[in-house]
């Protein structure tokens, strides 16, 4: 059963009362949104008609008759509705929302067709604490004797605006009672309370060219950060039970650092508000490698800013602020909240080297996946490289190698091609690269409550060959939904300007769930490719609001002639690919603006945005892509989507819970 037939018999005012009884009776519950709470989803026990209880199981008589009481309760005096500014049911905003203290996970069983992470890593101060000696470590001090005589626990105060080596902390052997703090001497009062993102602006920089304005000390930008310096290429290592506390992190000027921070072996390492990036914007890599035995590490309330390759003369061509994921020990519990994550590459990669391991359970939620528009040629203010050329652009999040990872409430904003890539914003594709990784994967991916602005490419879902024609083992189960994306560009920004790629290649792509999506872009709905014998299994596009532009056909075929099923079938339309290339599909419920074919009568097809009924959109930009319920200022007329869903609620994503999943990301 729908949650929404749940609310039905309880009043939607009373929802949040029926968590309370749900806990009395040590009941598992999820919420309207599908959001799971707890390992079985209580909804499906209740029919749909009027509410009426079909099944219903308990676990004592006693549990039954509190249920019973406030049930009665909450029918004659149901609890006014929530503010207008009150996050919806199932956004999740707070750093250990899905994980209680102990590493607890509280993530739930499935999201669609994806398993949810199984481990977590709880972050906040009271479940990782420093009990012991705090010892002070001044401007000149060595650090290396100060962490020599430092026992688990204990804290390093280090002089703010002074700067220390670091090669390697070692590892003490630590338990979750007494981490190692590293931090500045700052007061707490003069650093971003826990679980607030820090800024540049606590080192003395008041803005950087091309970036969001970002938060400020109180009595404006100050040198309230120490700083540590990189003296490895390969990235200085971490120890185990570290956390790090306003801490700026860089290299020597010209010392051609390739990677700040590894965490090979690292085990419990917490860098929280932190600010990292290279030198004098010179050319560096990678932020944070997460490679080879790391285990539970989190990147939290941070700041990433500058990492880029140079296209032509520079010695790296694929940067990335945060990932890793090779290696031959197993990786796994990665957490990556509240962070500001620029590069030119990827601001998020998994995957790519040598591996004999998947990296498992990430959660990655409430970050700004950015590139400054003045890395791109032809725009205001560009800024190349001494040599004259540009960065080189890739995605913002990749993942080649990864399973279980739970994508949540990111905002990802600019991205273009020209490079070796077109400009997508998203790209699950596992990948056997160089035929050193057969047992990649990307699978149980949950993509949820993001916004995607200003790119050339959506995104690409595909099982695809290594250069080599190497395969990877295996490439599916995906849940995307509740996503908002527009300002989407095609040739002007190298790219096509489609929603999604979906190909298979190698091993066959599978259990593909797309639901709930807004997305207004200047291509093609899909390019489709499978050049695999069998049809493409369980994919499905639901409930979405999708408008589409170019010349293209609405479903467009990758190429590859009468190899790719879609080669012939993208004439005959949109169906006639669905019926070629996927089996067990399902393409339903949909609200589709600018279609140059037709669609089959399960969905909405309409000439424009106004005969969509969409609040503000003017070709790919749009201010509010809610969709109208009545006439007014904004709306000539009602939707046809308006509550046309599946699930009773509007096509599209509900886009008031990517708005509360988004706030203060930007």
């Amino acid at each position: 059963m729908k949650a929404f037939g749940l609310r039905c018999f309880l009043g939607a005012a009373s929802w949040p009362l029926w968590l309370a009884i749900a806990q009395t009776a040590s009941l598992p519950v999820f919420q309207p949104t599908g959001v799971p709470l707890g390992e079985a989803d209580i909804v499906s026990l209740f029919s749909r008609r009027l509410g009426f209880v079909n099944k219903l199981f308990f676990r004592s008589l006693p549990a039954l008759t509190v249920v019973l009481a406030v049930l009665a309760v909450a029918l004659v005096h149901p609890r006014p509705a929530a503010a207008a500014n009150t996050p919806p049911l199932g956004v999740r905003i707070d750093e250990n929302a899905y994980c209680g203290k102990g590493d607890v996970p509280k993530f739930g069983q499935k999201d669609g067709p994806a398993q949810l992470p199984t481990s977590c890593y709880y972050t906040g101060l009271d479940g990782t604490p420093s009990p012991g000696k705090q010892l002070h470590v001044g401007a000149g001090s060595d650090l290396y004797s100060a962490l020599d005589s430092a026992k688990c626990g204990d804290t390093l105060l280090l002089a703010a605006g002074a700067s220390f080596p670091i090669k390697e902390l070692p590892s003490k052997k630590c338990d979750d009672q007494h981490y190692i703090t590293i931090r500045t001497d700052s007061p707490d009062s003069k650093l971003p309370p826990e679980g607030t993102r820090i800024s540049p602006a606590w080192a003395g920089v008041a803005s950087l060219p091309g970036r969001p304005a970002y938060s400020q000390p109180p009595g404006g930008p100050a040198k309230l950060m120490a700083t540590l310096l990189d003296k490895v290429p390969s990235g200085a290592t971490i120890g185990d039970h570290y956390r790090f506390i306003g801490i700026e992190w860089s290299s020597e000027p010209g010392a051609r650092i390739a990677r700040l921070v590894t965490t090979e072996g690292a085990d419990h390492v917490i860098f929280d508000r932190n600010w990292m990036h290279p030198p004098n914007e010179e050319e560096m890599n990678k932020g944070i490698g997460m490679i080879h035995g790391t285990r539970f590490i989190a990147v939290i309330n941070s700041y990433f800013s500058g990492f880029h390759c140079v296209a032509r003369t520079g010695t790296c061509t694929d940067s990335s602020a945060v990932g890793g994921g090779n290696g031959d020990l197993p990786i796994s519990t990665l957490k990556i909240y509240n962070n500001f994550l620029e590069s030119a590459g990827q601001s998020i990669l998994f995957g790519g080297a040598k591996s004999e391991v998947n990296p498992t359970d990430i959660e990655i939620r409430r970050n700004h996946l950015f590139k400054p528009m003045i890395w791109k040629q032809g725009e205001p203010g560009f800024a190349p490289d001494a040599s004259g050329n540009p960065p080189i652009v890739k995605n913002h999040f990749e993942l080649k190698s990864g399973i279980r990872v739970l994508f949540e409430a990111n905002l990802l904003e600019n991205c273009w091609g020209g490079f070796s890539q077109t400009g997508f914003s998203i790209l699950l594709t596992p990948i056997n690269q160089s035929g050193m990784c057969p047992k990649c994967s990307v699978t149980d991916i949950t993509v949820r409550y993001n916004r995607i602005r200003n790119v050339s490419g959506v995104m690409e879902v595909a099982n695809p060959f290594a250069q080599d024609r190497a395969v990877a083992t295996d490439g599916g189960r995906y849940s995307i939904h509740d996503l908002v994306v527009d300002s989407v560009h095609d040739q002007d920004w190298k790219g096509r300007g489609e929603f999604a790629v979906v190909s298979s290649n190698a091993e066959l792509l599978h259990d593909v769930a797309f639901d709930h999506v807004t997305a207004f872009v200047a291509g093609p709905l899909f390019y489709i490719g499978n050049h695999t014998s069998d049809r493409i299994p369980n994919f499905s596009v639901t409930n979405s609001v999708l408008r589409l532009g170019g010349r293209q056909p609405d479903f467009a075929s990758t190429g590859g002639k009468n190899t790719n099923c879609a080669d012939q079938a993208q004439r005959a339309g949109a169906d006639a690919v669905l019926l070629s290339c996927f089996v067990n599909y399902k393409f339903e419920k949909n609200l589709i603006i600018n279609a140059h074919g037709s669609f089959s009568k399960a969905n909405i097809s309409v000439g424009s945005a106004e005969a969509a009924g969409i609040r503000d959109l003017k070709d790919t930009v749009s201010k509010d892509p809610r969709l109208c319920h009545a006439q007014g200022p904004g709306c000539r007329k009602v939707s046809p989507g308006a509550g046309a869903a599946s699930d009773g609620r509007d096509m599209g994503a509900d886009v008031d819970a990517v708005e509360a999943a988004l706030a203060g990301v930007e």
